[in-house]
Parts: structure tokens; sequence; C-alpha cells
């Protein structure tokens, strides 16, 4: 895999470059740089940062319950094994965004699915590579615009895990709440209908501030591309068929959530293209000056509430 990584490696010093002079942001610190990784090497690495993310919710179910955290870390690693385990074969690339400061600028990229990718829709590789470089540079360039960011999203992680609860009764009211629900049709749907009211608040947060980061790194990997990659209308496609799930692997997608993320990309970049289209680039860039300049729940699907809130 040694020339594969040496090319993206030059992909992605070449987006950087590229992304940075489009969106008029700049890069801080290292220079970004590529790992390209087999599926074990990137589940690895992102149970790794689930474990530190988790960590202070594993110290207060260690305080409640000091005879059994070995059982509760088991079916908690079984149930996120195995859903790594699917999506280590979905992903092409990743911007970590929990990676310790000497690691600031390293891009995964796991090398089987690209070329699984490349071979299934016959693409030309370095068009393909790329252009995923661009988008994962472009999420490297956000947190670089916005120091701030990666602070305020874990800080809404915290926030969640403090509301995760540790009552067994609560949990089964809570399940019971979303069986009901799901009977009646009352309330919201997928996955929100196993949250608590206040759950649900900090998960519609989330959704608009991660349809903004992946909207906004498909729509530069889109426009970047229409200067710069020949081939970008059969990448497009393909990346379109490949996202075309059915049958059990749908409904696994829904239960998981996986199909949140791709529901990201297209409404997060209709947002900022309209955005763009009407305040241009400086003043979509508002966006990354402080979280009150983020989207709130409800701006992503209505840019002109966010234009007449930050803009004015």
């Amino acid at each position: 895999m040694g020339s594969h990584a040496a090319r993206l490696a030059s992909h992605v010093l070449r987006a950087e470059e590229l992304v940075a002079g489009f969106t008029d942001l700049t890069v801080t610190g290292f220079r970004s740089r590529a790992w390209v990784m087999g599926r074990g090497d990137w589940i690895r690495q992102n149970v790794a940062g689930l474990q530190r993310l988790m960590e202070p919710l594993a110290q207060r179910l260690l305080e409640k319950r000091p005879t059994r955290p070995t059982i509760a870390r088991k079916a908690v690693g079984a149930q996120a094994g195995a859903i790594l385990g699917y999506v280590s074969r979905r992903v092409l690339g990743q911007f970590d965004v929990f990676l310790p400061p000497d690691d600031d600028g390293l891009i995964y990229f796991v090398g089987p699915n690209l070329i699984e990718v490349e071979r299934r829709y016959g693409l030309v590789p370095n068009d393909f590579r790329l252009w995923v470089a661009i988008h994962e540079v472009t999420h490297r360039v956000q947190f670089s615009a916005a120091p701030w960011l990666r602070a305020f999203l874990g800080g809404m992680v915290d926030e969640y895990l403090e509301t995760v609860s540790l009552d067994p009764h609560q949990l089964m009211d809570q399940l019971r709440r979303a069986a009901e629900e799901a009977r009646t049709g009352a309330g919201p749907g997928g996955i929100l209908r196993l949250l608590t009211p206040e759950q649900r608040a900090i998960f519609e947060r989330t959704q608009a501030m991660m349809s903004l980061l992946e909207g906004h790194a498909s729509f530069v990997m889109n426009e970047v591309g229409k200067e710069h990659i020949a081939t970008l209308p059969r990448l497009k496609n393909a990346l379109q068929s490949r996202r075309r799930v059915r049958g059990v692997e749908q409904r696994f997608q829904r239960v998981i959530g996986f199909d949140q993320k791709v529901a990201q990309y297209d409404s997060g970049e209709r947002f900022v293209r309209d955005v763009i289209g009407r305040v241009g680039m400086s003043g979509f860039n508002l966006v990354w000056e402080s979280r009150e300049h983020l989207p709130q729940p409800g701006e992503v699907a209505d840019p002109d509430r966010w234009i007449a809130r930050v803009t004015r």
C-alpha cells in the first residue's frame, strides 16, 4: 500500500491548498497529512476515541455499580464493535476531531474501501482520492478556522452523557414510552423516540451543527471538483449509487443512525449553497466566528432565518 499512501499524501497537500483558496479560510499548525489504514486500524482508532469520550459515563457507572463494571463495559463494547465493524466497510476517509494535539492534521483513509469503490464503479483513482481528500481536508479547515469548535463539540458530548440514566427503571420507562409512540404514531420518529425530551433537544442542536459541517464539506468538494476534477459527474453518480441500500442493511442503517449522516450531507449542502448564494463566502464564513453563529434547529431548513439573525 506504499504507493497508495504516497499518492494520498500528495492529494491531501493539494486539497489543503485548493480548499483554503476556495473558502478563504486558512489552516494553522501542522500541514494536513494522510494515514492510509486497513479496516482493523480504523476500528482501533475509533474505539480509542470512543473510550476517551465515554470515560465520564464509565466513571459514573463504576461509582454506582462498582461490582459489575466489566459486564457493562463488555456489553457496550459489543454494541460499539458491531456498529464500527459495519461502518468500517463504508467509510472512505475521516478527520478525527478528538485526536491529541501532537496528531493535529492527521486524516484517515481506509485503503481497502477506496480501492473497492474505484474498481466497482470504474473510477479514475487519482480523481476519486483527491475528491475524498477535499472533503476530509475541509473538515480540518473548519476546526482550524473555528478553534473553539472542538471544545464546543466535546462539551455537547459531555452534556449528553450527563443525561444518560443509569437507573434501570427509568430506562424501562423510556423504552415503554418509545414503544407506545411508535404504536400510536405520536411524537417524533426514528432514533428520537428513544431519547428523553432533554436528550432530544441536545440531539437536534447536534444535528444542526453536523449538517453544517458535513454540508459545507460536500459543497466544497463539489464546487472545487468542478474546476479541478475532470470525472466529477461520474464520481458523484458512483457515490449516490453506493449510498442506496435496501432491505436488512437499510433497516440496520436506520437503527444505528447511519442514514442520518447521509441526510446531513444533503440538507447541509443546500443550506451552505443558499447562504453563499445570498451573502457570499465572507457572509457565510461568519458561521466560524462563534458558537452563537452556528445554525440553530430549524435554520438549516430555512437559511433566511440564519441570514437574518447572523448577518444583519
